[in-house]
């Protein structure tokens, strides 16, 4: 007998979540495909040998590519949620915590271009500033917690609102400058422009 599993028998999955599986696989193959690639290029047949099960066990999951490619954003934006979680808590929290998560941002954008790329070409369109804080991302949902928090006591539901975009809007078009080659991933750089965010909006410095 073969000691090679086969997905194709009755019962559960050998990898036990198929699908967790398959979207790890496929985070796997859009990072060796680099800044310059994307999954335009990979084959559902593909995946299915990274995974050593049958083409078919894929629609199963992912009825075609871009159920594939809708899935993979969703976890890269969990990913680059808990990079920025993690920035956070390794400053201190605070202001500081919510630059070094700035910061995070924009790096994640350059350690990694094409998932990056995937994961704001395949979001789904919302109005993200004005969502309930259940349906919005981690990421998202920290970033306005984090401007509720800082801004000065007083401020407008408005203001606040503005900052959440007007930083958002920021670390956002640096990842993006940074990407296309712009502007050189100048970290020093970086986070002075992030510093002037605060200046901005008179958070507090501590």
């Amino acid at each position: 007998m073969s000691s090679k599993p086969r997905e194709e028998k009755s019962g559960p999955y050998h990898h036990g979540d198929l699908r967790n599986a398959l979207i790890e696989a496929g985070l796997r193959l859009l990072e060796a495909r680099g800044a310059d690639h994307s999954l335009d290029d990979l084959g559902l047949r593909e995946l299915a040998r990274e995974v050593a099960v049958s083409p078919s066990a894929i629609y199963r999951h992912f009825p075609d590519k871009h159920a594939l490619k809708s899935a993979l954003a969703c976890a890269g934006l969990a990913h680059l949620a808990q990079s920025q979680q993690q920035a956070s808590a390794q400053a201190g929290g605070g202001t500081a915590g919510f630059f070094a998560s700035g910061l995070s941002y924009v790096k994640f954008a350059a350690e990694h271009p094409a998932l990056f790329r995937l994961v704001f070409s395949h979001a789904q369109p919302d109005d993200l500033l004005d969502a309930s804080p259940d349906t919005v991302s981690a990421a998202m949902r920290s970033l306005r917690e984090d401007i509720a928090s800082l801004m000065p006591p007083g401020c407008t539901a408005a203001e606040r609102k503005a900052a959440v975009l007007h930083a958002w809007a920021l670390v956002h078009g640096l990842a993006l400058l940074v990407l296309d080659r712009q502007i050189p991933a100048d970290w020093d750089l970086i986070k002075k422009v992030l510093a002037g965010f605060g200046a901005l909006f008179k958070l507090p410095r501590k």
